[in-house]
Formats: C-alpha cells, structure tokens, sequence
C-alpha cells in the first residue's frame, strides 16, 4: 500500500505548475456533460459494469465518475491539496470490487475509458476556441498522473481486501480440518455448512495424511487439498483420495517429508483416517515402516495393515513374546536369530525343507538341523493350531522391532 506517511503535494511541481491560472474554473461548467458521456461510455464498453436496470448500481459509478473528475479540477487549482482522503476513496472502491469477486481488469479499463472521454471532450473545448491550446500538453500530463494515482490506490485496496479474503478463508479450512477429524464426529450438518463458507466441494470420502514438516513453508499443494501446517504433525485431508491422479498430487506435493496417509473413510470418520495415519507415521519414525523416499513416496497404511495391526501395543507384543517365545531364551544370540528366522519361515511358507532353505538361501541341511532344534525347544506347541498362529505373530513382531532396531527394512 502506499505510505500513507508520504507528504502531499509530492507530485505538486511539473505539469501541475504548467497549468494556466483559472483552468479549474473554466473547465467546471462542463463537470456534469462529461460525468454523464463517461458514465454512458462504461455502461456500454465494459459489460461489468453494465447494469442497466440497477438504478443503485448506476448511480454508485455516477458519484465515482464525478469523484473522480472533482478531484482532478480540485488538484489542478490547489496542487499541495491533501491526498490522503482521495487516496481512501479510492482503496475502498479497490475492496469493493475485490469483495464482488471481480478483478481489477474491468476498473481499470473503466479509468482508462474515463481519460479518454475526458482528453476527447478538452480537445473538443479547444477546438471550439473555449481553452487555449497551449494547455492540452501540461493538462494531459495532469491528466494521467491523477489516472496513475488513482489507479494505484485502488490496487493497494484491493489487495489488501484478497489478502484479508485469503486469510480468512484459510481459517475457515483451517477449522474444516478439526471438524472433519473430531471425534466424536461433528454432524453432517456443521460440516456442509462449514465446508460452503469455506468454499471447499464436500466429497463422497476423504483420506487424513500426517505430515512431519521440512524447514521453512509448507509445501505446496493442490486448491482442493485442506491444511494445516500450523499443527504438529501437519495434517492434509485429501479429497476423494482413490480418484484418478489423487495418489500422484499427494506425492508430488510431499516430496522428500515423512508422511502417512490413512484409509479412505466417510466424511464423518475423518478421525479414523487420522489415527491411523498417526500409529503409522509413529511406526516411520521409529524405522519399522519405510520413509518417504527421493521420489516423494508416501506410506500408505492400506499397504501396511498387518504391521499396524501387529504393533499397535508394544506391551501386548512383550507379552505374547513372553508367553510364546520364551523357550529361545535358551540359545544364545546370533544362533537365536536364525532360529526364530527358520521358525517363522516355516509357519508362513508351510513349506518343506528345500522350498525354506531356497527362501533363506542357505542349504537344505542347516534347515534340517535347525527345524530338529526349534522341535526340540518347542516340543507339542507345533502342533497346537493356536499355538502356531501366536508364535507366527510374535515372531513377525519381533523381526519387525529388530528390522527397526538394525534399520534394516522388513516386508510390510
């Protein structure tokens, strides 16, 4: 915005000296013949502004018109005049057209429009012997020195009115976030209306994404993408996340952050969405589930449920391990590892020897031996079908921390 601190009459000097003594005055009897040949040329060429039947509409660019054209006249006869109270005038009609949703394209045009009928009707005035001619040089300078002004005091209001909208907007898609991932959830209700002033198209599900932001701003991400990067984890909700393309603009917009994306839900399980995103970043940070990568990826947790699934209580896992594998407590480490790797082998694959010993990639004979020890450890729980399936979950578990501890990246 212009410095409102500037002192008047800095564009005092120049054309405005060059004047004759008494223009103002004799240009003012024709104040009301051009208002009204302006106001007709903005009716008809910019169809913005053409609001024939709006009386309310038409006389509000009248007083504009004749506003302007005051100012100019006054100007002319006192340069060192206040330009602050103009300047106002002018930033309000920037907001005004900023909150119609209108570009300044149009009122610019319609200035531009307004000088030309103004120099047109001057240079008539000289030509009918009304003004000397020596005045059209200093006059049009004048002229469009005050069209300049103008229009940069509209632009300083209109800008400052988007940056208001914006901002305000934002805090409304700020405050769509909490509402689509309360919990419990907020009524269909809160959120349609919500989602209206905050000009976001309510879609048939969304996907919740949690983000460890990098330094600096958030990332960049697509208009209808919902934000909030002033919250740790920063928290995406995306749109319709199985949609075409979806999946390649969160990455894209990602790129190079740790994030999670939960699974697709209702709008109103918003909070579901975000839970899971949350255990699974959770689980990135700690190094069971992969990062992002250089490429941008995003972990997924619908690529993920049974690590979810396992890892949800660290002290249920502690006493499932104690209940289920206690009896490798009875080898000493590194010889415990390949047991329990040969073990879980076995219970996945229901294999025999020479399909485990090809997934191992070790000879036939170290699985025989090693299978004769894990049936000597473990004796009759083998052959319980519940035992099994709990030893198989505990030792996927414990491969899971120890792929973590060794940051080493386990199969999802």
């Amino acid at each position: 915005m212009p410095n409102r601190a500037a002192p008047v009459g800095a564009d005092a000097g120049g054309p405005f000296k060059a004047l004759p003594p008494g223009l103002p005055d004799r240009l003012r009897p024709y104040l009301a013949e051009i208002t009204e040949e302006i106001v007709r040329a903005i009716g008809t060429g910019i169809p913005e502004y053409a609001r024939p039947s709006d009386d309310t509409y038409l006389q509000g660019v009248h007083r504009g018109v004749d506003h302007a054209l005051r100012g100019l006249l006054e100007r002319m006869a006192q340069p060192d005049t206040d330009w602050a109270p103009v300047r106002a005038t002018y930033e309000r009609i920037g907001r005004g057209e900023a909150e119609e949703g209108r570009s300044l394209d149009s009122f610019q045009s319609a200035l531009r429009l307004g000088a030309r009928v103004t120099w047109r009707r001057v240079n008539a005035l000289v030509d009918q012997g009304l003004l000397p001619r020596h005045v059209l040089g200093a006059f049009g300078e004048v002229l469009f020195l005050h069209l300049d002004k103008m229009a940069a005091a509209t632009t300083a209001g209109y800008t400052e009115a988007r940056l208001h909208s914006a901002g305000e907007l934002q805090q409304r898609r700020a405050r769509l976030v909490d509402l689509l991932t309360a919990d419990p959830p907020a009524s269909a209700g809160a959120i349609a209306d919500l989602a209206h002033a905050a000009r976001w198209t309510l879609p048939r599900a969304v996907a919740v994404v949690a983000v460890d932001p990098g330094p600096g701003a958030g990332p960049i991400v697509p208009p209808e993408f919902l934000t909030r990067f002033d919250v740790q984890p920063a928290l995406l909700v995306v749109p319709d996340p199985e949609g075409p393309g979806r999946a390649r603009a969160v990455a894209g917009a990602l790129q190079g952050l740790r994030a999670a994306m939960g699974p697709p839900v209702a709008l109103h399980e918003g909070a579901r969405s975000l839970r899971w995103a949350l255990e699974a970043l959770d689980l990135v940070r700690r190094g069971v589930l992969p990062g992002a990568d250089a490429d941008g990826g995003v972990v997924r947790c619908q690529d993920h449920l049974s690590t979810l699934l396992l890892l949800r209580d660290d002290a249920l896992l502690d006493a499932m391990a104690e209940r289920w594998l206690r009896p490798l407590e009875q080898v000493r480490p590194p010889h415990r590892e390949r047991l329990a790797e040969t073990l879980l082998c076995r219970l996945q694959s229901g294999r025999g020897v020479t399909e485990i010993a090809a997934r191992l990639a070790v000879h036939p004979q170290t699985v025989r031996y090693r299978m004769r020890q894990v049936d000597e450890l473990f004796g009759s729980l083998l052959d319980d079908p519940t035992a099994r399936f709990e030893i198989q979950l505990a030792l996927r578990a414990r491969e899971l921390r120890l792929g973590a501890a060794s940051g080493q990246d386990t199969p999802g």
